[in-house]
């Protein structure tokens, strides 16, 4: 029992998908004699042909969706990215002059230079004040 034509006609008159359109498993036998419009309509009126609800979204999809998927820069930006790293250098700076390692004049400059982004993170302050013997070995 083919039944193509009614769900094409149901699915056109309905404004839904082909998918979304079913029929009474009790009264097949008139859907299967509906070859019109006319007839088709009278059967959805009758609620022999009807639409099936549409299915919700789950949260894991709409975040999915929400998501950014692809490059380098889709998740965090790069201006999130220096935001980032430049917030924990200072941090390190911070705890270093508050505990006495470095001097205010030693953190105001290397504060200015994470600024201009010159350390790539917070191993680069530390192997720069090794060398120069601010720091002790870790």
């Amino acid at each position: 029992m083919q039944l193509r034509l009614q769900r094409r006609l149901a699915a056109d008159l309905l404004g839904v998908g082909e998918n979304r359109v079913r029929f009474d498993p009790e009264r097949l036998e008139d859907v299967e004699d509906a070859i019109t419009r006319e007839d088709v309509r009278a059967l959805i009126a009758e609620g022999v042909i009807y639409t099936k609800p549409v299915t919700g979204q789950t949260r894991l999809r709409a975040k999915e969706k929400r998501m950014r998927k692809g490059g380098k820069y889709s998740t965090l930006t790069r201006k999130e990215r220096w935001a980032m790293r430049v917030r924990a250098q200072r941090r390190y700076l911070k705890r270093l002059r508050d505990n006495g390692v470095i001097d205010r004049s030693t953190y105001r400059r290397l504060y200015l230079q994470a600024k201009a982004g010159r350390f790539k993170s917070v191993a680069d302050i530390r192997n720069l004040l090794t060398e120069m013997r601010k720091l002790g070995k870790r």
